[in-house]
């Protein structure tokens, strides 16, 4: 179950010839493969593309009715291997993942597609996850396509330049037998828009047609001597064919202005910004219109020499604007001009960051600084001109952390316990949700290197008289490489170390997709494959499986056994327990329709009973539940805050599992919120409320003050 539903929106990629679409970025890629005849389109889920292959599942009956194969790849090396089928056939495929980390595990396949070449389009679509909401490492994928010279477009942020790059990549690919980057950022996979559709296209030659007719070319596969061959023909064939192509199709873009001494050469993808900080100067209006001339990239790589002159070869000075590191545009800007013996003056990381996200305010002081240079008479009085400082309050960090609820979090509570007893131990870490233990208040884990690579990051530490380390993986990691490179490896080797595969049913991290070991049944896709199969098939003997994480006790009790068990090689513990989110996500509608139509129904709440409270917050260092806080103490004597739990509770009884585990104080109490009560659940409360004043009345009877008569004679009440 994913976290969005596009059942209806996916009705939008059946429009015709002419009409209107309107929608988001993401649906408007997938309406511009259909438009492009694509024959067979794959991926892994990540940010920011992560709704791509939600909208491809959805769609998937539209799919089939133009004969396009879709494929949920278990890796981006799987996704980057199906364009294989372009190699040798004109094919046109797509695939789609994640940045950078995508990129790096798909880097085998793509090479040697890169290498050998492509008849039909190649288009990888790679959500380029930069910037400071990214949740991986500062890198661009501008390295990997200069590399392996394969063509990077960067669109502007607006749905027909997007759909354009789409339908061109394409056609750049097989005009230069080039697979082609098409590199989307954050804002412009959720960016709003509409654009004039034309009409879907099945795949002129189809999957059927390919096998029917196999065609083998060793001079496409990277061997010897072909792979020496590959080199020429990649610089001084398929280069120059792509340079033509983008100049004879516009691909990039120049927009003139009043100011034309003076000029912004941008990345497509940064145009928004720009825009934005120009209009903020007063330089341009609400419409994009610029008085600054705009040399928009919306190609990247391979840089049009003869555009790049032209632009500058009128003007006094330019701005290079190119977003992270190395400076790759600005240095290939200054050997072009350099070389033309062009004079013009060059400025870029001299007056931006030399890294970092280029935001709004970002972009506006490195405008300002360049125009402070080269035409401080465009800048707006002092006055009028708002400053950093004015615009960005200084805000909280606000790191991230579990969920409300989340079954992870009383993994790490236990974990937490353990190292109580038996001293803290190395911990390396995977990707996936299970990396917030690394944050306050766990503060447990000491590395990541990649998406399922957890437990080969544990592999050095084999043999270590210091005790076992201990590994955690999540269920999509293990199921993206951890079984061979986490697993079966350890196995091979020998090792005696415990690996913690955290099993929520779902690839919760990119949105909740489903994984093969996925419990719901899945229209498409094969589920409810055992972990447990899988490890055993590769050999691990110790194995134990927990199917309800919340219980902290047998938790603690399974990661002790692992830590000092004789036996020896790998342990392997399975926790199961659904992520809170798509349970949440599943039954809350459920609970508002029987509320709706009158039925009972049982929410359970968790609280903090004040006066057992001692005020020594062990609970919340424990479990750092969003919903576990403090309040003041109700008591007048006492100064130290209560617990308190608050209506964000989902009754996942984590809160109650650790203060019993880590034998605090019996403070919490757990409470039926029911409504619509029937008959029997109004009889009990009758019953209980009456044995409750009955006790009340016992407990005021036996506090009440003695009569004096009573201290004479020596009597006393029981």
């Amino acid at each position: 179950m994913a976290e969005r539903t596009f059942v209806e929106e996916v009705k939008k990629l059946r429009l015709g010839e002419g009409e209107t679409f309107q929608g988001e970025g993401i649906l408007a890629v997938t309406k511009a493969l259909l438009q492009s005849g694509v024959a067979y389109v794959g991926g892994y889920q990540g940010a920011p593309i992560s709704h791509l292959m939600d909208v491809l599942h959805d769609a998937q009956h539209i799919l089939e009715e133009l004969g396009v194969h879709f494929e949920n790849n278990a890796s981006e090396a799987a996704a980057a291997a199906m364009l294989a089928a372009s190699v040798n056939y004109p094919l046109r495929g797509a695939v789609a993942w994640k940045s950078t980390v995508g990129t790096n595990v798909a880097s085998d396949a793509l090479a040697n597609l890169a290498s050998g070449g492509v008849t039909g389009g190649a288009l990888i679509i790679v959500g380029e996850d930069y910037g400071d909401g990214s949740s991986i490492m500062q890198e661009r994928t501008h390295a990997f396509a200069m590399k392996s010279q394969i063509w990077l477009l960067d669109p502007r942020p607006n749905l027909p330049s997007i759909v354009k790059a789409v339908e061109k990549g394409f056609e750049l690919s097989e005009a230069s037998h080039t697979p082609v980057m098409l590199e989307l950022r954050i804002r412009a996979c959720h960016v709003h828009g509409r654009f004039q559709t034309q009409a879907n296209r099945s795949p002129s030659f189809t999957i059927d047609d390919a096998l029917a007719n196999p065609v083998r070319d060793t001079s496409r596969i990277v061997l010897p001597p072909a792979s020496f061959q590959h080199e020429h023909e990649k610089v001084n064939t398929r280069w120059p064919a792509a340079v033509n192509f983008i100049k004879e199709h516009g691909l990039n873009e120049t927009f003139p202005g009043d100011h034309a001494d003076i000029g912004l050469i941008l990345q497509g993808g940064l145009y928004n910004t720009v825009i934005r900080g120009l209009e903020r100067l007063g330089l341009a209006d609400t419409f994009g219109n610029s008085r600054i001339p705009l040399h928009v990239l919306n190609v990247t790589y391979p840089l049009v020499n003869d555009e790049l002159e032209a632009f500058c070869s009128d003007k006094r000075a330019v701005l290079m604007i190119e977003e992270g590191q190395p400076d790759y545009l600005e240095q290939a800007l200054a050997s072009i001009l350099r070389r033309a013996d062009i004079d013009t003056r060059l400025h870029g990381k001299d007056v931006l960051p030399k890294a970092g996200e280029y935001n709004g305010q970002v972009m506006l002081k490195g405008l300002r600084g360049f125009l402070a240079a080269v035409a401080p008479t465009l800048l707006p009085q002092p006055e009028a001109l708002p400053t950093p400082d004015e615009q960005a309050p200084t805000l909280p960090p606000r790191p991230p952390g579990f969920c409300t609820g989340c079954p992870e979090r009383p993994i790490f509570t236990a974990m937490k316990l353990v190292e109580r007893e038996l001293g803290p131990r190395h911990v390396s870490c995977d990707i996936g949700c299970h990396l917030f233990s690394i944050l306050p208040p766990f503060n447990i884990g000491n590395t990541t290197m990649g998406y399922g690579l957890g437990a080969s990051a544990a592999s050095a530490f084999h043999g270590s008289k210091g005790g076992r380390a201990i590994s955690v993986m999540g269920d999509g990691g293990f199921w993206h490489n951890g079984l061979t490179n986490g697993v079966a490896n350890a196995v091979y080797n020998g090792d005696d170390d415990v690996l913690l595969i955290v099993d929520n049913f779902y690839s919760a991290a990119t949105g909740g997709q489903d994984l093969p070991s996925s419990r719901a049944e899945n229209p498409i896709r094969r589920t409810n494959i055992p972990i447990e199969q899988a490890v055993k098939g590769v050999g691990v003997k110790w194995i134990r499986v927990i199917d309800h994480t919340y219980d902290v006790q047998r938790m603690k009790a399974t990661l002790t056994e692992a830590l000092t068990t004789r036996e020896k090689g790998p342990k392997v513990i399975i926790a199961q327990s659904e992520c809170m989110l798509n349970l949440q996500r599943r039954e809350k509608p459920k609970v508002r329709q029987a509320l709706k139509e009158g039925k009972r129904t049982v929410r359970q709440r968790f609280g903090v009973d004040s006066d057992t409270c001692t005020g020594d917050h062990s609970c919340i260092r424990i479990s750092g539940c969003p919903s576990l806080s403090i309040r003041p103490n109700p008591d007048p004597l006492r100064e130290h805050p209560v617990a308190h739990v608050d209506n964000t509770c989902v009754g996942c009884g984590l809160c109650g599992e650790a203060a019993h585990a880590a034998v605090l104080c019996p403070s919490f109490y757990r409470a039926d919120v029911i409504s619509h009560p029937n008959r029997w659940d109004r009889l009990l409360h009758r019953w209980r409320q009456g044995i409750i004043q009955r006790l009340q009345a016992w407990r005021e009877k036996r506090l009440a003050p003695l009569p004096p008569s009573a201290h004479l004679s020596g009597e006393t009440h029981a």
